[in-house]
């Protein structure tokens, strides 16, 4: 499975979709629940959901190469584990496109260079908004960053909450998720992989 999709090439195989007509479908999905979309409350709403999804799944039209592309080598050797913890997680599940609210540990060990630390979050920003599974999530976070900054290790966590689970189906409220992808030194080696967990789970 190819985890760092192309999304330029993936938008050609699709019809373009127009605001127009993303709103009509949700005046109908309006209309099948059992309401009056032309009523004062509801008239809005179509436009309103159409640019509430263009935040939600921005992630398509972005691509972490270019947030990764500028790096900094003057680090005076450090190569040590770099970890950010708790860089917070809004996502939709790709079955029932119901919110995955979460948090997500990143933890990488330079090889001569390093990356400022608002890129791990946008790289998080842009994998989440867009439909999604928890697993893949988390792999295609370590894999990008392991492409792009050629790293001796990648360590990536997540812990969230599913809505498609805590409000539908077996609704069980406390129920939360934990996934982890290590690549490299993480990977390989337990003690690199028992310190960061230790980082992350001490506050």
């Amino acid at each position: 499975m190819k985890l760092v999709k192309n999304i330029e090439e993936n938008k050609k195989k699709f019809e373009q979709i127009s605001d127009e007509e993303a709103e009509a479908a949700f005046k109908t999905i309006i209309k099948w629940i059992g309401e009056d979309p032309n009523r004062e409350g509801l008239k809005e709403t179509p436009k309103r959901v159409v640019q509430a999804f263009k935040e939600y799944f921005q992630g398509y039209s972005k691509n972490t190469d270019d947030i990764l592309s500028k790096t900094f080598s003057d680090i005076d050797g450090y190569n040590d584990m770099v970890v950010e913890k708790n860089i917070t997680l809004e996502s939709h599940c790709e079955h029932h496109m119901a919110p995955i609210i979460g948090i997500i540990h990143i933890a990488y060990i330079p090889n001569n260079k390093v990356v400022g630390l608002s890129k791990l979050a946008r790289v998080v920003e842009v994998f989440s908004k867009r439909l999604q599974t928890q697993e893949r999530l988390t792999m295609q976070i370590a894999r990008s960053l392991m492409d792009a900054l050629e790293p001796r290790g990648v360590a990536v966590t997540i812990d969230a909450v599913h809505q498609c689970m805590t409000m539908r189906g077996v609704k069980k409220e406390k129920t939360s998720t934990v996934t982890n992808h290590y690549l490299g030194l993480f990977k390989e080696d337990l003690s690199y992989q028992n310190r960061y967990l230790k980082f992350i789970t001490n506050k």
